[in-house]
Protein backbone atom coordinates (compact mmCIF):
# COMPACT_ATOMS: atom_id res chain seq x y z
CA UNK A 1 0.00 0.00 0.00
CA UNK A 2 1.31 3.34 -1.31
CA UNK A 3 2.24 5.53 1.80
CA UNK A 4 3.32 8.94 1.43
CA UNK A 5 2.37 10.37 5.23
CA UNK A 6 4.46 12.82 6.49
CA UNK A 7 6.25 13.81 2.34
CA UNK A 8 5.59 16.67 0.79
CA UNK A 9 4.98 17.06 -2.50
CA UNK A 10 5.42 20.08 -5.63
CA UNK A 11 2.96 19.63 -8.05
CA UNK A 12 2.99 22.25 -11.03
CA UNK A 13 0.29 22.77 -13.59
CA UNK A 14 -1.95 21.51 -10.30
CA UNK A 15 -5.33 24.01 -11.34
CA UNK A 16 -6.75 21.36 -13.43
CA UNK A 17 -6.75 18.23 -15.57
CA UNK A 18 -3.45 15.99 -15.22
CA UNK A 19 -2.16 17.95 -12.29
CA UNK A 20 -5.01 18.56 -10.50
CA UNK A 21 -5.77 14.91 -10.45
CA UNK A 22 -1.99 14.22 -9.52
CA UNK A 23 -2.12 17.13 -6.41
CA UNK A 24 -5.62 14.41 -5.35
CA UNK A 25 -3.81 11.47 -5.38
CA UNK A 26 -0.80 12.25 -3.75
CA UNK A 27 -2.85 14.46 -0.51
CA UNK A 28 -5.26 11.05 -0.29
CA UNK A 29 -1.75 9.24 -0.12
CA UNK A 30 -1.24 10.92 2.72
CA UNK A 31 1.70 13.90 1.27
CA UNK A 32 1.19 17.66 2.01
CA UNK A 33 1.28 19.34 -1.43
CA UNK A 34 2.10 22.18 -2.72
CA UNK A 35 -0.16 23.41 -5.67
CA UNK A 36 1.68 25.78 -8.45
CA UNK A 37 -0.20 27.52 -11.20
CA UNK A 38 -0.59 30.99 -12.57
CA UNK A 39 -2.50 33.50 -10.68
CA UNK A 40 -4.65 32.19 -7.86
CA UNK A 41 -5.91 28.82 -10.10
CA UNK A 42 -4.80 26.47 -7.35
CA UNK A 43 -7.03 27.69 -5.10
CA UNK A 44 -10.37 25.36 -5.86
CA UNK A 45 -8.04 22.36 -5.34
CA UNK A 46 -6.74 23.44 -2.17
CA UNK A 47 -9.55 23.54 -0.89
CA UNK A 48 -11.07 20.02 -2.05
CA UNK A 49 -7.82 18.39 -0.43
CA UNK A 50 -8.24 20.81 3.02
CA UNK A 51 -11.90 19.30 3.03
CA UNK A 52 -11.11 15.80 2.87
CA UNK A 53 -8.93 16.68 5.51
CA UNK A 54 -5.61 16.91 3.48
CA UNK A 55 -2.83 19.47 3.90
CA UNK A 56 -2.02 21.70 1.05
CA UNK A 57 -0.62 25.12 -0.13
CA UNK A 58 -1.88 27.31 -2.83
CA UNK A 59 1.28 28.52 -4.68
CA UNK A 60 0.76 31.49 -7.64
CA UNK A 61 4.33 30.49 -9.76
CA UNK A 62 5.58 31.50 -13.36
CA UNK A 63 7.32 28.35 -13.77
CA UNK A 64 9.55 29.78 -16.58
CA UNK A 65 10.69 32.38 -14.02
CA UNK A 66 13.56 31.25 -11.90
CA UNK A 67 13.01 33.99 -8.98
CA UNK A 68 8.98 33.11 -8.56
CA UNK A 69 10.26 29.03 -8.45
CA UNK A 70 12.44 30.01 -6.12
CA UNK A 71 9.87 32.20 -4.18
CA UNK A 72 7.36 29.47 -4.44
CA UNK A 73 9.73 26.83 -2.40
CA UNK A 74 11.23 28.74 -0.08
CA UNK A 75 6.98 29.55 1.24
CA UNK A 76 6.59 25.57 0.71
CA UNK A 77 9.84 25.13 3.05
CA UNK A 78 8.74 27.76 5.18
CA UNK A 79 4.74 26.05 5.58
CA UNK A 80 5.95 22.10 5.70
CA UNK A 81 9.44 22.26 6.36
CA UNK A 82 10.49 20.12 4.45
CA UNK A 83 10.30 18.69 0.83
CA UNK A 84 10.18 15.19 -1.03
CA UNK A 85 8.81 15.39 -4.22
CA UNK A 86 8.87 17.32 -7.65
CA UNK A 87 6.15 16.71 -9.81
CA UNK A 88 6.87 18.66 -13.04
CA UNK A 89 3.68 19.11 -14.92
CA UNK A 90 3.02 22.50 -15.90
CA UNK A 91 2.74 22.09 -20.01
CA UNK A 92 0.93 24.15 -22.95
CA UNK A 93 0.18 23.15 -26.45
CA UNK A 94 0.93 25.84 -29.81
CA UNK A 95 -0.15 23.65 -32.39
CA UNK A 96 0.74 24.38 -35.91
CA UNK A 97 2.43 22.56 -38.96
CA UNK A 98 6.12 23.77 -39.24
CA UNK A 99 6.15 25.43 -42.27
CA UNK A 100 3.87 27.69 -40.21
CA UNK A 101 5.04 27.44 -36.88
CA UNK A 102 6.28 30.96 -35.30
CA UNK A 103 8.68 31.46 -33.37
CA UNK A 104 7.35 32.78 -30.19
CA UNK A 105 5.38 29.43 -30.35
CA UNK A 106 8.12 27.27 -29.96
CA UNK A 107 9.86 28.85 -27.61
CA UNK A 108 6.92 29.47 -25.60
CA UNK A 109 6.37 25.69 -25.67
CA UNK A 110 9.98 24.71 -24.90
CA UNK A 111 10.28 27.34 -21.96
CA UNK A 112 6.57 25.93 -20.39
CA UNK A 113 7.10 22.14 -20.97
CA UNK A 114 11.03 21.88 -20.59
CA UNK A 115 12.74 24.38 -19.39
CA UNK A 116 10.61 25.14 -16.74
CA UNK A 117 11.45 21.42 -15.29
CA UNK A 118 15.03 22.78 -15.37
CA UNK A 119 14.09 25.17 -13.48
CA UNK A 120 12.23 24.06 -10.87
CA UNK A 121 14.71 20.61 -10.35
CA UNK A 122 17.30 23.62 -9.87
CA UNK A 123 15.24 24.66 -7.29
CA UNK A 124 14.69 21.75 -5.31
CA UNK A 125 17.52 19.84 -5.87
CA UNK A 126 20.26 20.93 -3.69
CA UNK A 127 17.62 20.57 -0.47
CA UNK A 128 17.42 16.83 -1.87
CA UNK A 129 21.17 16.43 -2.33
CA UNK A 130 21.49 17.48 1.68
CA UNK A 131 18.69 14.95 2.93
CA UNK A 132 20.31 12.09 0.75
CA UNK A 133 16.88 11.47 -0.80
CA UNK A 134 13.66 12.81 -3.47
CA UNK A 135 11.74 11.97 -5.82
CA UNK A 136 11.38 14.05 -9.09
CA UNK A 137 8.73 13.21 -11.64
CA UNK A 138 8.46 15.03 -14.78
CA UNK A 139 5.36 14.19 -16.74
CA UNK A 140 5.73 14.12 -20.79
CA UNK A 141 3.58 12.74 -23.39
CA UNK A 142 3.12 9.49 -25.85
CA UNK A 143 4.07 12.38 -28.26
CA UNK A 144 7.04 12.52 -26.99
CA UNK A 145 8.24 9.35 -27.67
CA UNK A 146 5.88 8.68 -30.92
CA UNK A 147 5.48 12.25 -32.72
CA UNK A 148 2.30 14.08 -33.64
CA UNK A 149 2.05 15.91 -37.49
CA UNK A 150 1.89 19.76 -36.01
CA UNK A 151 3.19 19.07 -32.64
CA UNK A 152 6.92 19.60 -33.75
CA UNK A 153 7.15 22.23 -30.57
CA UNK A 154 5.49 19.97 -28.09
CA UNK A 155 6.96 16.67 -29.43
CA UNK A 156 10.37 18.64 -28.69
CA UNK A 157 9.92 19.80 -25.42
CA UNK A 158 8.22 16.10 -24.06
CA UNK A 159 10.62 14.20 -25.91
CA UNK A 160 13.49 16.51 -23.75
CA UNK A 161 12.02 15.58 -20.50
CA UNK A 162 12.62 12.11 -21.55
CA UNK A 163 16.63 12.72 -21.97
CA UNK A 164 16.58 15.48 -18.84
CA UNK A 165 15.48 12.71 -16.96
CA UNK A 166 17.81 10.06 -17.93
CA UNK A 167 20.62 12.35 -17.80
CA UNK A 168 19.27 13.60 -14.00
CA UNK A 169 18.56 10.06 -12.85
CA UNK A 170 22.64 8.90 -13.60
CA UNK A 171 23.83 12.09 -11.48
CA UNK A 172 21.81 11.79 -8.36
CA UNK A 173 21.46 8.12 -7.86
CA UNK A 174 24.35 7.92 -4.87
CA UNK A 175 22.06 10.90 -3.13
CA UNK A 176 19.33 8.58 -2.80
CA UNK A 177 17.15 10.54 -5.57
CA UNK A 178 15.13 9.02 -8.50
CA UNK A 179 14.35 10.42 -11.44
CA UNK A 180 11.39 8.82 -13.32
CA UNK A 181 8.87 9.82 -16.63
CA UNK A 182 5.15 9.67 -16.96
CA UNK A 183 4.29 9.69 -20.23
CA UNK A 184 0.67 9.75 -20.78
CA UNK A 185 -1.29 8.99 -23.81
CA UNK A 186 -4.80 10.50 -25.08
CA UNK A 187 -6.43 11.19 -21.68
CA UNK A 188 -9.68 12.41 -20.79
CA UNK A 189 -9.19 16.33 -20.24
CA UNK A 190 -10.90 19.82 -21.36
CA UNK A 191 -9.32 19.38 -24.46
CA UNK A 192 -10.20 15.93 -25.83
CA UNK A 193 -13.85 16.46 -24.49
CA UNK A 194 -13.86 18.88 -27.34
CA UNK A 195 -13.19 16.58 -29.54
CA UNK A 196 -16.28 15.53 -31.85
CA UNK A 197 -17.92 12.11 -30.67
CA UNK A 198 -16.41 10.75 -34.00
CA UNK A 199 -13.25 11.64 -33.18
CA UNK A 200 -12.63 10.74 -30.12
CA UNK A 201 -14.49 7.21 -31.04
CA UNK A 202 -11.80 6.77 -33.69
CA UNK A 203 -8.79 7.87 -31.36
CA UNK A 204 -10.35 5.06 -28.90
CA UNK A 205 -10.48 2.14 -31.48
CA UNK A 206 -6.61 2.57 -32.17
CA UNK A 207 -6.51 2.14 -28.19
CA UNK A 208 -5.77 -1.46 -27.51
CA UNK A 209 -7.73 -1.10 -23.75
CA UNK A 210 -10.27 0.55 -26.09
CA UNK A 211 -10.92 3.53 -23.90
CA UNK A 212 -9.22 7.39 -23.12
CA UNK A 213 -7.42 7.31 -19.88
CA UNK A 214 -8.63 9.03 -17.16
CA UNK A 215 -6.37 11.83 -14.90
CA UNK A 216 -6.91 9.41 -11.87
CA UNK A 217 -4.72 6.39 -14.45
CA UNK A 218 -1.74 8.77 -14.61
CA UNK A 219 -1.96 10.60 -11.35
CA UNK A 220 -1.75 6.69 -9.91
CA UNK A 221 1.40 6.22 -11.90
CA UNK A 222 2.70 9.65 -10.50
CA UNK A 223 1.88 8.10 -6.57
CA UNK A 224 3.47 4.48 -7.06
CA UNK A 225 7.24 6.32 -8.80
CA UNK A 226 6.67 9.36 -5.55
CA UNK A 227 6.80 5.87 -2.87
CA UNK A 228 9.00 3.61 -1.36
CA UNK A 229 7.47 0.93 -3.65
CA UNK A 230 9.48 2.32 -6.12
CA UNK A 231 13.00 3.11 -4.88
CA UNK A 232 14.33 0.66 -6.99
CA UNK A 233 13.14 2.65 -10.27
CA UNK A 234 15.24 5.63 -11.80
CA UNK A 235 15.64 6.60 -15.32
CA UNK A 236 12.57 4.91 -16.32
CA UNK A 237 9.91 6.13 -18.36
CA UNK A 238 6.22 4.49 -17.36
CA UNK A 239 3.86 4.91 -20.14
CA UNK A 240 0.09 5.44 -19.41
CA UNK A 241 -1.53 5.19 -22.71
CA UNK A 242 -3.92 2.23 -22.94
CA UNK A 243 -1.27 0.26 -24.75
CA UNK A 244 -1.19 2.59 -27.88
CA UNK A 245 2.64 3.03 -27.90
CA UNK A 246 4.84 0.54 -27.07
Amino acid sequence: MIDLSGRVAIVTGASRGIGRAIARGLARQGAGVVAAARGDHAADVVAEIEGAGGQALAATVDVTDASSVDAMVARAQERFGRLDILVSNAGITRDQLMLRMRRDDWDAVLATNLTAAFICTQAVLRGFVKQRSGRIIAVSSVVGQAGNPGQANYAASKAGLIGFAKALSLEVASRGITVNVVAPGLIETDMTRALSADTRAGWAAKIPLGRLGTPDDVAGAVCFLASDEASYITGHVLAVNGGMYT
